[in-house]
């Protein structure tokens, strides 16, 4: 038998063994080959090998290399799919791709129901069974059950962004971000829904949207029978188990689940309205308001209709809360006594009795309040309320009456009466 033939059987038969005799000093890594060892002390050394011979782009991994060449240099994408145009510069991409169109996934777990359409997915789910987390951080010792994920780790030490955008200063630590981005320049939405023709700029949020129509809810709470379409929604229900929210407000001592959550609660007290309408001056503090704000607004799009009554709205989640005027479902239970409600938030504003908890508190005046909808509400006494008490009095005597309902002719003086009205 040729050395080289032996070779591959004696790797293949570790395998079978499950015997990794290649071990990281660093972080306790262990692995079946030699040169697997070798890229992973990369992520330690921060060792960039392969550089790109025609601007400063360096790789720990040839085959990332050789991606970026096509992607970045050559341009070329000779594979197109035939079912919705998308193209790519890999046959294996394009395979990846037609399974959004397809639903196949071939990688299946041998320990549950679950599967995946990238192999990649399939080890980081595996993780889950076997709790393995072999890969940690030297910096602060957090540990992940896949290599892509510390390098991605690492980069909140580093504060490296290596994903530039080539028509405006924007950079990005992960791809899928500058991915996201690069569609606000070109508009393009190559991936699309073949239920209801919905489309978006990349196909992890393809991905996401499917389960909207097939009901998936693929990561599931250890501790409670809670699961989650998205896994940042698991992560954040995972912190109401241990209580814990490590970031906190200097100002008000308001603390959250994540550091985004913190940013944003930030603007409450800045000001700050970063989202900008290009259409007319309205600003908003979230880009969640804005996106609602250009479809009420200017686009007067209203795709999603309730079959009982006609109802038309904007956002498949108003038309979900919505069916429950017509279902009684009360979906968010308290845990402590017999309270039921019909959104989330009311659920979050009654637990706050329980627990007598107001982490939200106003700059100007001290007044807390248990949640951010009225502390918004109470900030605005400060900045409007003399304006608003007079034209909410001038329509007294005017008779104006400026909020419509849609469905009927009814119309309001204040909009929380409308919002009263729209509830029946």
């Amino acid at each position: 038998m040729g050395r080289h033939v032996k070779s591959t059987l004696d790797n293949h038969l570790v395998k079978h063994t499950g015997e990794k005799p290649y071990m990281c000093d660093e972080c306790g890594y262990s692995a079946f080959h030699k040169s697997d060892l070798s890229r992973h002390m990369r992520t330690h050394t921060g060792d960039k090998p392969y550089k790109c011979d025609q601007c400063d782009y360096s790789s720990a991994h040839k085959s990332a290399l050789d991606r970026h060449l096509v992607v970045k240099h050559t341009g070329e994408k000779p594979y197109m799919c035939g079912e919705c145009g998308h193209r790519t510069a890999s046959k294996s991409r394009l395979s990846l791709h037609m399974r959004t169109h397809t639903g196949e996934k071939p990688y299946k777990c041998d320990q549950c129901d679950y599967s995946a359409a990238q192999k990649s997915s399939l080890d980081q789910h595996l993780s889950k069974h076997t709790g393995e987390k072999p890969y940690m951080c030297g910096e602060c010792g957090h540990r992940t059950a896949s290599k892509s994920r510390l390098s991605l780790h690492m980069r909140t030490h580093t504060g490296e962004k290596p994903y530039k955008c080539d028509q405006c200063d924007y950079s990005a630590a992960q791809k899928y971000n500058l991915d996201k981005h690069l569609a606000k320049h070109t508009g393009e939405k190559p991936y699309m829904c073949g239920e209801c023709g919905h489309r978006t700029a990349s196909k992890s949020r393809l991905s996401l949207h499917m389960r909207t129509h097939t009901g998936e809810k693929p990561y599931k709470c250890d501790q409670c029978d809670y699961s989650a379409a998205q896994k940042s929604s698991l992560d954040q229900h995972l912190s109401k188990h241990t209580g814990e929210k490590p970031y906190m407000c200097d100002e008000c001592g308001y603390s959250a689940f994540h550091k985004s959550d913190l940013s944003r609660h930030m603007r409450t007290h800045t000001g700050d309205k970063p989202y900008k309408c290009d259409q007319c001056d309205y600003s908003s503090a979230h880009k969640s308001a804005l996106d609602r704000h250009l479809v009420v607004k200017h686009t007067g799009e209203k795709p999603y209709m309730c079959g009982e009554c006609g109802y038309r709205t904007a956002f498949k989640s108003y038309l979900s809360r919505h069916m429950r005027t017509h279902t009684g479902e009360k979906p968010y239970k308290c845990d402590q006594c017999d309270y039921s409600a019909v959104q989330k938030s009311s659920l979050d504003q009654h637990l706050s009795k329980h627990t007598g908890e107001k982490p939200y508190m106003c700059g100007e005046c001290g007044h807390r309040t248990a949640s951010k909808s009225r502390l918004s509400l109470h900030m605005r006494t400060h900045t409007a309320a003399s304006k608003f008490t007079l034209s909410q009095h001038m329509r007294t005597h005017t008779g104006e009456k400026p909020y419509k309902c849609d469905q009927c002719d009814y119309s309001a003086v204040v909009k929380s009466n409308l919002d009263k009205h729209l509830r029946k």
